[in-house]
């Protein structure tokens, strides 16, 4: 009887502006055409790897994207001490097979028959250009909602928390939605 050989899984790390996050990358994909963020362990219930990281006690959030996996440490703890710990994890869970969701997950910025000629406008702008550089960082922006001239996005990852997203926000995703669409005024986020 023939066995299956197990996937040859690279975990490196990448940091980002955030100093409380880390970036682990690996080389096979982990989620298709969206992103995940957990809180906490009760949101990870269909995310059996997401439920695994949070028993380190030092992990206090987890958040999945297409090949990478962004932890938020407590602030007790040094990168140097549990990077490794939690690249090894990582590499030994894949290695495995075993499944990072239980089901498949939706994603909330697709484009969708309902939205408006400007709300297909702000999310094409959203999914070209700023979430490639968002997802570069560790992080991930999502549409909410757009009112009043006024876009609500969700940033996720190490946007949570992190110092600069504010000005991130502002500088780059507000500058560059108000010269593309007029009909917007401004851009505001939750989830930092």
């Amino acid at each position: 009887m023939e066995t299956a050989e197990k996937p040859l899984i690279e975990v490196y790390t990448e940091s980002n502006p955030n100093p409380g996050s880390l970036k682990f990358v690996v080389n096979m994909d982990l989620y298709f055409g969206g992103n995940m963020d957990f809180p906490d362990v009760f949101s990870a219930k269909e995310c059996p790897i997401a439920q695994d990281l949070f028993k380190f006690n030092f992990v206090k959030r987890v958040f999945i994207a297409s090949n990478f996996i962004t932890i938020t440490k407590a602030d007790e703890v040094e990168w140097f001490e549990i990077s490794p710990m939690i690249k090894s994890f990582i590499k030994g869970y894949l290695e495995e097979g075993k499944p990072v969701f239980v089901s498949k997950p939706v994603s909330g910025s697709d484009v969708t028959e309902y939205d408006s000629e400007i709300v297909i406008k702000i999310k094409t702008i959203l999914e070209e250009y700023v979430r490639p550089a968002v997802e570069s960082d560790g992080g991930a922006i999502t549409f909410r909602s757009f009112q009043d001239g006024i876009v609500t996005v969700n940033l996720q990852g190490s946007c949570s928390g992190c110092p600069s997203s504010t000005i991130t926000l502002k500088n780059g995703i507000e500058n560059l939605m108000t010269k593309m669409i007029p009909e917007v005024k401004s851009v505001i986020a939750e989830g930092i």
